[in-house]
């Protein structure tokens, strides 16, 4: 597994959740340098139906995700270590990083689109209990939905803008690589600190940095920076993991109805 994949992590630490956002790992991406460059000389044919079926396995990604979640709501499964979040943290992280390089090994066969569904199914257990929170709201069926909506529309303005645009933002990744580590340190330090002051400007600042990078993953695969759809689903999976997990706590705070 190539050092792409232990790029871009977020753990956050909230009275809601111990842990409920991660992401690593950028298509071809390497540490220091954000985005590898390449000649646009490509078949863009190959392209689109790299990116097609990057999108399909994202929209197929998301059933093992919402079967996770729920059955970490009903099993309580974040209350496995609400007395240890920091040991949840370090198991959480052991576990992805097992599932990255068995994905990455094995991302030229069909044993790594099971690999990375099974991922996305442990990847819902992980936000269980920010939506088991969120849901212990009376309003909670619809933050969940706005944030969804949210998602969605960054997802689509992203995508949009990395399709038409002729300006190539590849070159952002090794800033916002450098973001997601500083990212990693807050949240790490937040799980002792508990400072909600702190964790929202976590959560701001998590969702713009991992809005952008949906849209220098996208623009990787049209201009040929990644040629490998299990790899591109991945690295795009978990940007917009980010984004909806921490949009859905940034509403539970100040949308939340708790009468």
């Amino acid at each position: 597994m190539s050092l792409q994949h232990n790029e871009r992590v977020t753990v956050q630490s909230q009275p809601t959740t111990n842990i409920h956002s991660a992401s690593f790992g950028r298509g071809a991406s390497t540490w220091g340098s954000g985005s590898s460059p390449f000649e646009p000389t490509l078949d863009r044919s190959r392209q689109q139906k790299v990116l097609r079926n990057t999108f399909a396995l994202l929209a197929l990604s998301m059933i093992p995700t919402i079967a996770g979640a729920w059955i970490g709501v009903q099993t309580k499964f974040s209350s496995l270590f609400a007395g240890s979040p920091f040991i949840g943290a370090i198991a959480f992280l052991a576990v992805a990083f097992g599932f990255f390089y068995l994905i990455e090994r094995n991302k030229h066969s069909a044993a790594g689109v099971g690999l990375l569904l099974v991922f996305t199914g442990f990847m819902g257990l992980m936000l269980s209990g920010l939506i088991g929170s969120v849901l212990g709201l009376r309003n909670g069926a619809s933050l969940i939905m706005m944030a969804f909506g949210g998602t969605a529309s960054v997802f689509a303005v992203m995508a949009g803008i990395a399709t038409v645009s002729k300006k190539d933002f590849t070159q952002m990744g090794k800033f916002l690589t450098v973001g997601v580590v500083l990212l990693i340190v807050a949240s790490l330090a937040n799980i002792f600190f508990q400072m909600p002051a702190l964790m929202l400007t976590i959560s701001v600042l998590a969702i713009a940095i991992f809005s952008a990078f949906i849209l220098v993953d996208i623009q990787r695969i049209l201009q040929g920076g990644e040629d490998n759809y299990v790899t591109a689903t991945l690295s795009i999976y978990l940007s917009v993991y980010n984004v909806f997990s921490n949009l859905l706590a940034i509403l539970g705070i100040f949308g939340g109805d708790r009468d």
